[in-house]
């Protein structure tokens, strides 16, 4: 190294470039994103820790988190909250879902999902349309669920997947969930190779789901299999929407991508975003302020449960629940001062 460049202070900017990244040094810094929602329509393959890493980075800001894990294998409405927006995921996380899906029922596998080892094969071929739609009626209301043995409960610390995946068995307790719609298609005919290498008829059924949060799909599918007799698995799962969020506000990672530099990434304002999750409190300005301090305010026309108090000015105050009397905050967004 010469004296010429050694220690300069321009010498990356007369080749534009950094050593360690070759990325130009002239490049705009991404502004940081709005606090809000943002919903991402979460493509195949990806986990949901995969896509908040890449939010983090296109809205140039770490504090990104997601209202719920969908599986790699699954596509659909994943809810992100940026900056202040991330104290609104608990409330989003215990939202009831909307899935689409399809069961191929006559083969079991070890995972619930295509992506398992396959455990049994099946002739599925004689199961009429009614008895598909029977033992999936009779799998809606409150129900206990046993999950998937591939979920991310823990067991003894451990996550039950991770357990599977080294070979131990797993056994999770049943817990309840409430399935209010389990919607089948018509069963279309298709064809599998069985363990002895001759063909064998099952059958393919899109299914709509409507549920509660902790509801697993993949374990509806294992279950309306068993009642038939011959086994089943998800095939394809896509969430089409988490509460009030649904795919008609989702955006694409590539759209995200594309995004210019200069331009910060496009979220849902936190007031927008707390109107499609919660009942909506007006506020008056003294009782906006009044809120920010931490006080509490009368409960007026606000029903029972998390309300989003909104100032006068579209502000989100913060979220708000019924404590005797009065409104009070559970999480203040626009403290005083």
């Amino acid at each position: 190294m010469t004296d010429a460049t050694a220690g300069a202070p321009d010498a990356r900017a007369a080749t534009g470039r950094t050593r360690r990244t070759g990325r130009r040094d002239d490049r705009p810094r991404r502004p940081t994103a709005a606090d809000g929602v943002l919903v991402v329509d979460k493509p195949a393959g990806w986990t949901s820790h995969d896509v908040v890493a890449r939010v983090r980075r296109l809205a140039s800001t770490r504090k990104v988190g997601h209202a719920g894990t969908l599986d790699p294998m699954a596509t659909g409405v994943l809810v992100l909250g940026v900056g202040r927006a991330t104290r609104l995921l608990t409330y989003v996380t215990g939202a009831d879902k909307d899935y689409t899906a399809t069961v191929r029922l006559g083969v079991r596998t070890s995972t619930e999902d295509a992506e398992g080892e396959v455990l049994t094969v099946t002739d599925a071929s004689a199961l009429t349309p009614d008895a598909v739609r029977h033992a999936a009626a009779a799998l809606t209301g409150d129900l206990l669920q046993v999950p998937s043995a591939v979920s991310a409960i823990k067991v003894d610390g451990q996550r039950a997947y991770a357990r599977v995946r080294n070979g131990e068995q797993v056994e999770l307790a049943a817990r309840p969930v409430t399935v209010a719609r389990f919607d089948v298609g018509e069963p279309v005919p298709a064809a599998v190779t069985g363990p002895d290498g001759t063909e064998v008829r099952v059958l393919d059924v899109d299914v709509a789901v409507t549920c509660s949060s902790g509801t697993y799909v993949r374990a509806l599918a294992r279950d309306l299999g068993d009642a038939l007799g011959v086994g089943g698995h998800l095939t394809a799962l896509r969430r089409t929407r988490v509460g009030g969020y649904g795919l008609d506000v989702a955006q694409t990672l590539d759209a995200l991508d594309a995004t210019p530099d200069d331009v910060a990434v496009e979220v849902l304002p936190m007031a927008e975003a707390a109107r499609a999750a919660f009942p909506v409190r007006a506020l008056t300005e003294r009782e906006a302020r009044a809120l920010s301090y931490g006080q509490g305010v009368p409960v007026g026309d606000a029903p029972d449960g998390p309300v989003a108090a909104i100032a006068p000015d579209g502000t989100l105050v913060g979220v708000v629940s019924r404590r005797g009397d009065l409104l009070r905050a559970e999480i203040v967004l626009a403290p005083a001062g």
